[in-house]
């Protein structure tokens, strides 16, 4: 199965599932399932519908495909799919507003729109979601021994996010984050969820704790490939393609994986001036500039290349560990390839 095949079948069924997870924005009061329905992209802020980006919900296809994988009835996983992408969506909101970030996919943030305190309360409603949506495993015939492991998992990946999360905001004042820290790091905010939804999509498909054990460590290597190669765009993507401009992470000073190379790991003089400038309140372009320099004469984008290159071994491996059915094995190998040679 090609992966262009499993997105045109999965994702109308996902967003299905999610939807049947929620309840309508009609209902009484409109505003609080509708600040959901906002930031998946369903409607405007006034509530009104509409179809706007919503993501890539790499997480959510990735169970069904894990599902299949191990021989299971992809939608028999529907649940646990929009509990992950709910479990995503609701650390989104909460980051939102922990960076003071007042836009996402071209829309202002639901904090920017409606205030913090609504925007938290929300995060808050899709995180218990993702519970509930668990549950309605057992109406897919799951037993419910499965059932408790699956809600164990999700939130032992929660709990590893938050973990994530903790370490990227201690980062911000910090400038001795070294490599080792920085991957302990995305290993919980971002590699931890993409693990526990391969991992659920094979507990769906069978009781084989070993089974759901390789499907995790295949989501959650693809999870550090995809956010490193993440860093590398955040600094030599193309503005055409990302939509953000050129070294956008540098300018807003953020401690990516090709920065805290050279911070924690070199004592050259470049590695010093790359240190007096990241402990600056702003950049100025030229300083900006500067620091790419430093960079590439560092050789951080090619140690970061190499890095995601190593993480998507591991996944590939992990995956043909499982003994994989071969449909979904293709899909999620060609998934593996794209997530470290996108250019957005």
């Amino acid at each position: 199965m090609k992966l262009q095949v499993a997105l045109e079948t999965y994702l109308p069924l996902i967003d299905g599932e999610l939807g049947d997870c929620m309840a309508s924005a009609s209902a009484n009061p409109p505003a609080f399932f509708g600040m959901m329905h906002y930031h998946l992209g369903w409607t405007d802020n006034q509530f009104r519908p509409v179809q706007v980006q919503a993501g890539k919900r790499l997480r959510p296809v990735l169970t069904l495909l894990a599902c299949q994988a191990a021989g299971g009835d992809p939608r028999a996983a529907l649940p646990a799919a929009a509990a992950v992408e709910l479990i995503h969506n609701f650390s989104l909101i909460h980051d939102d507003i922990q960076d003071r970030s007042t836009t996402r996919r071209g829309r202002a943030t639901v904090w920017a729109v409606w205030g913090e305190a609504q925007a938290i309360n929300a995060g808050d409603a899709m995180f218990t979601l993702a519970h509930l949506a668990l549950h309605r495993l057992k109406e897919r015939g799951l037993p419910a021994e499965r059932v408790a492991t699956a809600l164990r998992r999700l939130d032992e990946a929660s709990l590893a996010l938050c973990r994530g999360q903790h370490l990227d905001l201690d980062f911000e004042n910090r400038t001795d984050v070294d490599v080792v820290a920085y991957l302990a790091m995305i290993q919980g905010k971002t590699a931890a969820l993409l693990g526990c939804a391969g991992q659920l999509g094979a507990l769906v498909a069978s009781p084989a704790e070993a089974i759901a054990e390789s499907y995790r460590r295949m989501g959650e290597s693809l999870g550090m490939a995809f956010q490193i190669h993440d860093d590398v765009l955040g600094i030599w993507g193309d503005v055409e393609v990302t939509g953000k401009p050129v070294a956008d992470d540098i300018r807003r000073r953020k401690k990516s994986l090709p920065v805290v190379f050279v911070l924690g790991g070199q004592s050259t003089a470049e590695a010093r001036r790359l240190r007096s400038l990241y402990a600056q309140e702003s950049l100025s372009e030229e300083e900006v500039a500067e620091s790419v320099a430093i960079l590439e004469a560092s050789q951080a984008r090619p140690y970061a290349e190499k890095l995601a290159r190593q993480h998507l071994e591991r996944a590939l491996s992990e995956l043909e560990a499982a003994r994989p059915e071969p449909e979904a094995a293709e899909a999620l190998r060609e998934m593996a390839f794209f997530l470290v040679q996108r250019t957005y």
